[in-house]
């Protein structure tokens, strides 16, 4: 088999288990935790804001793309590629890749929740090798689909650090009922990345399973709110839109 057919089956393979990556990020967390030094509280205090500041920037950035695509496109499909027209506005005028972009900066937010830069660094390098070929196999599926678009387009447009340069506004309104409707799944999953580090971490300094009372209020108001929201998604048309996913 040819190395591009190669990566394309590897990327495809990956796209449809690419939820499953947290939990990689969770097992390879707990031995970083037992062998990191206790630091002083104003350190941690300096690591926390920088950590939920980190993963709160990815979640902007996801809300945007979210909140301003159409339906058939930067959904949570797992099946296939999915894509019925080219993306090139908004965000998309931007970067190649905005939701991963987004996923890889909450995702490194929680690995700066360790206290250890060397675990930011190994995730940082893992997510790249994981999510590379995921990527390739996605633009392979759109050159394939949109052609010479895609390449005009793409030949512009950084596949992962943001650029300005070529900032189109988007013709899709924002729409806080699709980033409600769609994101309350990531957000919980998030906040119980955080528990999980603050548990793990409480463990290994006190040998107790205990966890931090600011953690464990914003863990519960999540799972309410997660709850809520889920419950007007399945059961009401409070969320649904026209032309959304």
């Amino acid at each position: 088999m040819a190395l591009v057919n190669s990566w394309e089956k590897q990327g495809n393979f990956l796209f449809k288990y690419r939820g499953q990556f947290p939990v990689l990020l969770f097992v390879l967390a707990i031995p970083f935790l037992f062998f990191t030094s206790e630091i002083s509280s104003e350190h941690q205090l300096v690591w926390n804001v920088v950590a939920l500041s980190v993963s709160i920037i990815g979640f902007l950035v996801r809300f945007y793309t979210i909140g301003t695509t159409p339906k058939g496109t930067s959904g949570r499909n797992t099946k296939e590629q999915i894509a019925d027209y080219l993306n090139s506005t908004g965000i998309y005028s931007m970067v190649r890749h905005p939701l991963y972009l987004g996923n890889y900066l909450i995702w490194i937010g929680i690995a700066i929740f360790a206290y250890n830069l060397y675990f930011v660094v190994i995730v940082s390098l893992l997510f790249w090798l994981y999510y590379e070929k995921i990527m390739f196999a996605e633009e392979r599926f759109l050159e394939k689909k949109f052609g010479e678009q895609y390449l005009k387009w793409s030949e512009g447009i950084p596949a992962f650090i943001p650029s300005c340069t070529n900032y189109t506004k988007t013709i899709i309104p924002l729409s806080v009922k699709s980033i409600l409707r769609r994101e309350y799944a990531g957000i919980l999953a998030t906040v119980i990345g955080f528990a999980f580090m603050d548990v793990v971490r409480w463990f290994v300094h006190t040998d107790n399973l205990n966890i931090t009372p600011l953690v464990k209020d914003v863990l519960i108001v999540t799972i309410v709110l997660v709850f809520v929201l889920r419950s007007l998604k399945h059961y009401t048309n409070i969320l649904s839109e026209k032309d959304r996913s």
